[in-house]
């Protein structure tokens, strides 16, 4: 079953709402009318008995029955008229002595037996199916009884009257509302309906953010959260593609060593020789695994899958990074120069990560000086900070180009091999996840490159040993 409609939910809710709380208040609004109309009538047939009493007072019974006689020698009238149209009489009388003989009575009441006894104050009778209220006042001095009388038809037109009062405007004002509600509610929701445009109107694979101005409170949560979705999917095929161009430059170098010493073994006849290049393939292809476990970890980095830094040595990794890539440095003919501090340089990070840092930053010196030349790696302290620097004796950066070297694929001029310019945009990004600084500096002696490398040194307590992978 598919879902609802919103405008029909929100139409049939608020007209649920209505009708939860108007009919309740017209039932109340009727019963209270009813008490007060039944409560006007009750008084109305006990004025006019205390008014007939008052007559017979005054003017005395006798008098009264024969100026009755007199103005009555027709049948009398049953209905009077009232605005244009004739209304039945609703209160009737009847006078009697203390005998029980009637003395004077009116027309409308000739159908109630004269034999009938009403006790003192309201009350009811039915004659004939129809039903009074009626209301009895005795003088005991004079013995005179008046009972007056009302038929229950007229209140019962009255409570007919009231429910008509009080239903039809709801069932002739609801269809009214629902149509105004189902307005109101199309209006109201226009901002929907602009979205949804907005979002049809969209360019296919956009991953700009959703501009809705001017925007109701109600949807900047929705258009909040809808914007961050799309920055988070754009960063996340950001990192898939910078994870590709990755896996492309962290591998090449071993799987093109590797191939070189199968292609020796395979070429050569002499069995030392064979055995010299099996064993560098398997040294090449060790370096390779352990470079792909590195990208592994560097794309859990950037998912954000890792918890917590973890405590590395950056003398242990500076040294497994020199043994990985001494194949290369002896290819090259580059002479390095490795300078580590005596004691443990501790800093909070990833082992991986700053692995890449240090190669990358090496490789990038490699591939920069000239055969022959000259490439420095230093670790050390410096106050409450680790300090790395890679030294170069090639042909350096002009400080105007310095910040475009990060930038991905960005290569210089005159590098040896076929990098794709992945390198220090690797490092740059390690550098953000530790909270390092990077700066490029010229050379100490004036040609070529200091890169250099800050971080925060973690802080040591007796029951925490530093660890590395």
């Amino acid at each position: 079953m598919s879902a609802a409609s919103l405008r029909w939910r929100l139409g049939w809710l608020v007209i649920a709402t209505l009708a939860v709380v108007l009919v309740p208040l017209g039932i109340i609004s009727f019963r209270a009318t009813l008490v007060e109309v039944t409560e006007l009538s009750d008084a109305r047939l006990a004025q006019s008995a205390r008014t007939v009493d008052l007559l017979v007072r005054e003017a005395g019974l006798d008098a009264l029955r024969a100026r009755a006689d007199r103005a009555a020698p027709a049948p009398p009238r049953l209905t009077i008229p009232v605005a244009g149209h004739e209304v039945e009489t609703e209160v009737g009388f009847r006078v009697t002595d203390a005998s029980g003989a009637v003395r004077l009575e009116s027309a409308n009441f000739a159908s109630v037996p004269r034999t009938t006894a009403s006790p003192d104050g309201f009350g009811q009778l039915v004659i004939d199916a129809m039903h009074w209220r009626t209301y009895t006042l005795r003088d005991p001095a004079s013995g005179i009884t008046i009972l007056a009388g009302e038929r229950y038809d007229s209140r019962n037109d009255i409570t007919r009257a009231l429910w008509l009062d009080h239903a039809l405007p709801l069932l002739l004002g609801m269809p009214l509302v629902a149509l105004l509600v189902g307005w109101a509610v199309r209006r109201g929701l226009r901002p929907l309906d602009r979205l949804a445009d907005t979002l049809r109107r969209r360019a296919p694979g956009s991953r700009e953010p959703v501009d809705l101005t001017p925007l109701p409170p109600e949807l900047q949560p929705m258009i909040a959260a809808l914007n961050d979705q799309l920055a988070r999917l754009e960063d996340a095929l950001e990192r898939e593609r910078r994870f590709s161009a990755d896996v492309a430059h962290e591998l090449r170098t071993p799987i093109a060593s590797s191939l070189i010493n199968v292609e020796t073994a395979i070429g050569s006849h002499d069995r030392a020789s064979t055995d010299l290049a099996l064993g560098q393939t398997q040294q090449a292809l060790t370096v390779l695994a352990r470079r792909v476990e590195q990208l592994l970890a560097l794309a859990r980095i950037e998912a954000g899958a890792a918890a917590a830094h973890a405590r590395v040595d950056l003398r242990d990794i500076a040294m497994e990074v020199i043994d990985e890539l001494a194949l290369p440095i002896a290819d090259w003919s580059v002479e390095l120069a490795l300078t580590l501090p005596p004691q443990p340089l501790v800093v909070e990070g990833f082992a991986a990560g700053l692995a890449a840092l240090l190669r990358n930053l090496v490789e990038n010196a490699l591939r920069h000086v000239p055969q022959g030349g000259a490439v420095e790696l230093r670790v050390e302290a410096q106050a409450d900070t680790a300090m790395i620097e890679v030294i170069d004796n090639g042909p350096g950066i002009p400080p105007e180009r310095r910040d475009e070297v990060f930038a991905r694929f960005h290569r210089e001029p005159g590098g040896r091999g076929d990098g794709y310019g992945l390198g220090l945009s690797i490092v740059q990004r390690v550098a953000q996840t530790h909270r390092a600084r990077i700066e490029l500096d010229d050379a100490p002696g004036g040609r070529g490159l200091c890169v250099r490398v800050c971080i925060p040194l973690a802080r040591m307590n007796a029951s925490t040993m530093p660890s590395s992978t």
